[in-house]
């Protein structure tokens, strides 16, 4: 292995997408041409997941709706929800995603630390779509892991400004997989689903309460489920610049959450697996800086394992 952090990604997951549209969908191309310029991403630690299996996709959502997705037969309403327009280009990276996930904790297992330069689809339920989410890469990877037996218990530590409303309901039936979601209280979804543990940050906190906030509920979770693995949202929309955060964090309490969960979980000698989260800011280039500050802080932590 090279002294870089594993990473994982694949050239589909940006596709030729409307650039007025919320959604930023041309910031994976941007975060890996980013990081190569940085001195982080190189060929040796360049990871690219293929298509998901189907059994792998079926455990965590059903059959009809899988169809229905994949050949453009969801109606006008559940397009709505998704908040996507369909496309060739879009069933495509929603195949690949949350295998790039699974194949992300895979390495972390593997090496202590890998990110995942996409990711964080929490919003995508059993049977319907939601919120740019069309497939929960979390649920997915959790369960495949689960399922392939490479592990026993999982935390998703969901620090994405939005509850992680679809990966709480997918793997609600699922003990082994612990869901914590710490959240802005009014922000999407409207109506919040039931996480394992949910933490409810007040609309406009500050870096000092939000990160003792992230200290005490990360070291209570890892504390009581002790788990093989984490899987780290580390969404970058609880910046105080993002305009569906809603949450007043700075770039350098940013930083300072990524390497707080990171330095952890390491410290515990607990593999984590991190995936991109939301973000949303028309200043494409600001936004991808914002993403990859969780993996220079993964990069600093895999120097000091090596």
């Amino acid at each position: 292995m090279s002294h870089y952090v594993p990473l994982v990604s694949h050239p589909e997951y940006s596709f030729p997408f409307a650039s007025k549209h919320r959604f930023p969908m041309e910031k994976f191309a941007l975060l890996s041409e980013l990081l190569s310029q940085k001195g982080i991403l190189h060929r040796s630690n360049l990871f690219r997941p293929g298509r998901a299996r189907v059994e792998l996709m079926s455990l965590a959502h059903c059959p009809h709706y899988i169809d229905a997705f994949t050949h453009n037969s969801l109606d006008t309403k559940a397009l709505r929800r998704l908040g996507l327009p369909w496309s060739e280009g879009l069933i495509k990276r929603s195949w690949v995603a949350p295998n790039g996930t699974l194949l992300t904790a895979q390495l972390a297992l593997r090496h202590g630390i890998a990110c995942h330069l996409a990711g964080g689809t929490h919003h995508a339920h059993r049977d319907f779509g939601s919120g740019f989410c069309a497939f929960n890469d979390l649920a997915v990877a959790a369960l495949g892991l689960l399922n392939q037996g490479r592990v026993q218990r999982v935390l998703i530590f969901d620090c994405d400004v939005h509850q992680g409303d679809g990966t709480a309901t997918i793997l609600a039936e699922t003990p082994e997989a612990f869901t914590c979601s710490i959240h802005c209280d009014k922000n999407f979804p409207a109506n919040k689903a039931t996480s394992d543990l949910d933490v409810e940050v007040t609309k406009g906190c500050g870096d000092d309460e939000y990160l003792e906030i992230v200290e005490r509920t990360l070291n209570h979770c890892l504390d009581q489920v002790k788990p093989d693995i984490v899987l780290y949202d580390a969404g970058v929309d609880i910046y105080q610049g993002d305009p569906l955060g809603l949450l007043n964090i700075s770039l350098a309490g940013l930083r300072q959450r990524d390497r707080l969960v990171l330095e952890t979980c390491t410290r515990r000698t607990i593999p984590v697996a991190t995936v991109i989260g939301g973000g949303y800011d028309d200043d494409r280039p600001a936004l991808v800086a914002r993403h990859s500050i969780v993996v220079e802080e993964a990069q600093r932590c895999f120097a000091r394992l090596g």
